[in-house]
């Protein structure tokens, strides 16, 4: 199965292709997004730094002799995850560690590679979604989210965007299996088991980031697993978008994600667009947040995944003092309830505002 492409360009969005590969080789897109977290007092809440912001991501690419370090060269960095997995090589964990650390500095966004995620896993998964968004609407409709009584932090199962958005897509969103909030459509034969297991992989390889960004950010060890450790508001979404026009093209308009870690894997049709050098950062301009968007490619639809590893919504989310007071340097951002932001940004899709700029984002809490 042939890979989609990632495009960047130092200046801006701009349609450039990388590098095609297969996806055994691309595997996963981590958008590190990062939330750093600590405890004012024994009894205060937990905190983050602003991981939620308006800011350029972060991106990885198939690792080469070339692509190690892409700082000029417009291209995604690449981290190869391997040594996490090998045992006793410190070295490699060292190197891999730095690796991060510097792309979520330089571009909030970058490809992994040798990340245990299966590639038949990831392969099966957008198969089998392909089918089910190629079903006729009516049986699709079947999986919508219950109209009520559900206490899923977002609504579970198959939706398409309103007709007004500016958004061209449709979509099943899940939940962790264990949780009992997800609406499975019956067919095609076998999506429920794919998309469980995909979900659980996925969750395994959020944890191990979680990890290697607590390492980036000097936080003590451990901390950020102690804060996170709750993995009841992490989704999972299968996306189609539907091809491109003479009018218009796009899939999903720039934006920053609004959770701690986002992973994404894709098929051959590419669209994604990663901003990289604009204005915007996070963490109090210590880790960057990439702006990127979806462009639909014309007489082809696009079907993609996006894993959301998030934060519990009721943990209380503003700058750490490691980024501020403890270095003379003010909150960008007040603080909030993260299930008060993604409540905001849900209705983003819900009921798209009318005017671009009156769409919630994480400027929403600047100071």
């Amino acid at each position: 199965m042939q890979q989609n492409w990632c495009l960047v360009h130092p200046r801006g969005l701009a349609q450039r292709p990388l590098q095609a590969t297969k996806l055994d080789e691309l595997q996963l897109r981590v958008l590190a997004r990062g939330p750093i977290l600590e405890r004012k007092t024994p009894n205060a809440p937990l905190q983050a730094t602003t991981a939620l912001q308006r800011r350029p991501k972060q991106q990885i690419e198939t690792p080469g002799d070339d692509d190690i370090d892409m700082a000029g060269s417009g291209a995604l960095p690449v981290v190869d995850l391997a040594p996490f997995f090998a045992g006793g090589d410190e070295d490699g964990v060292a190197r891999a560690t730095e690796a991060v650390r510097e792309a979520c500095r330089s571009h909030g966004f970058f490809r992994a590679v040798n990340h245990g995620v299966p590639p038949e896993v990831m392969s099966r998964a957008l198969e089998l979604s392909a089918a089910f968004f190629a079903l006729p609407d009516e049986e699709k409709s079947k999986a919508r989210p219950a109209a009520e009584g559900s206490d899923s932090p977002l609504p579970a199962g198959y939706a398409r965007q309103p007709a007004h958005s500016a958004d061209k897509n449709q979509y099943v969103l899940m939940f962790d299996p264990k949780l009992g909030f997800n609406v499975y459509p019956a067919q095609p034969a076998g999506f429920r088991d794919a998309v469980d297991e995909c979900f659980a992989r996925v969750t395994q390889l959020g944890l191990l980031i979680q990890e290697i960004l607590n390492e980036c950010m000097g936080l003590p060890p451990g901390f950020l697993n102690s804060y996170n450790s709750d993995r009841g508001f992490d989704f999972m979404v299968a996306l189609r978008y539907f091809p491109a026009t003479e009018e218009e093209s796009n899939g999903l308009s720039e934006h920053e994600d609004g959770n701690l870690i986002t992973f994404v894997f894709q098929d051959g049709v590419g669209g994604l667009e990663v901003l990289k050098d604009g204005e915007w950062v996070l963490s109090n301009k210590k880790l960057k947040s990439a702006t990127h968007r979806v462009v639909r490619k014309p007489a082809a639809h696009r079907h993609s995944f996006a894993f959301f590893f998030a934060t519990h919504g009721d943990k209380w989310v503003e700058p750490l003092p490691e980024f501020t007071v403890k270095i003379g340097e003010a909150p960008r951002y007040k603080g909030f309830f993260y299930k008060d932001y993604q409540q905001l940004r849900m209705r983003n899709k819900t009921h798209p505002p009318a005017r671009p700029e009156d769409v919630i984002h994480i400027t929403h809490y600047e100071i």
